[in-house]
């Protein structure tokens, strides 16, 4: 085996005609050892005994409660006419139901905020986390696909933002 030296002595230059193998053994041995380290790891499982489902559960889709506030500021719930202070009444009614119904407001572009806000708090105060808002597309904007990130406003029987 023929070694170089840093010296120029003696017969010049000559080149090293054999592959250095010690860095490839080095690297080999860092990966043997590292498969040999993480093979036990990848077969190593915990048993457990899952128990076993007798019959499908039935998904029921909560009811919705369409509250409506026209520019008067009157209030419709599901078509009919409700004073705002009978709605803490209701909602506290309602929101004893399992699933928990999804209050959905419709109000007119014209709706007082006052107005707004009113019914949002009596809402949270008796209990309901599900609130949502229907709005109308502008006009001459394609409606919102489902399941699309920033599509813009939701068709008219659609909630637009849920407060959760």
């Amino acid at each position: 085996m023929a070694f170089g030296g840093f010296d120029n002595k003696g017969s010049g230059s000559h080149t090293v005609s054999d592959i250095n193998m010690v860095p490839l053994i080095d690297v080999m041995l860092v990966l043997l050892v590292i498969f040999i380290i993480t093979a036990p790891l990848l077969a190593h499982s915990i048993r457990i005994n899952m128990p076993q489902v007798s019959a499908e559960q039935i998904q029921e889709d909560p009811k919705t409660i369409d509250l409506a506030i026209d520019a008067n500021g009157a209030l419709f719930w599901n078509e009919q006419p409700v004073a705002i202070d009978d709605l803490p009444n209701r909602f506290l009614t309602v929101a004893r139901d399992k699933p928990q119904p999804e209050v959905r407001i419709r109000a007119d572009q014209n709706t007082r905020y006052e107005t707004l806000a009113k019914v949002m708090a009596s809402a949270r105060r008796s209990g309901m986390s599900r609130i949502g808002f229907i709005t109308t597309p502008a006009p001459g904007a394609a409606p919102a696909q489902p399941g699309a990130a920033g599509a813009g406003s939701a068709p008219a029987s659609q909630p637009a933002a849920a407060v959760r």
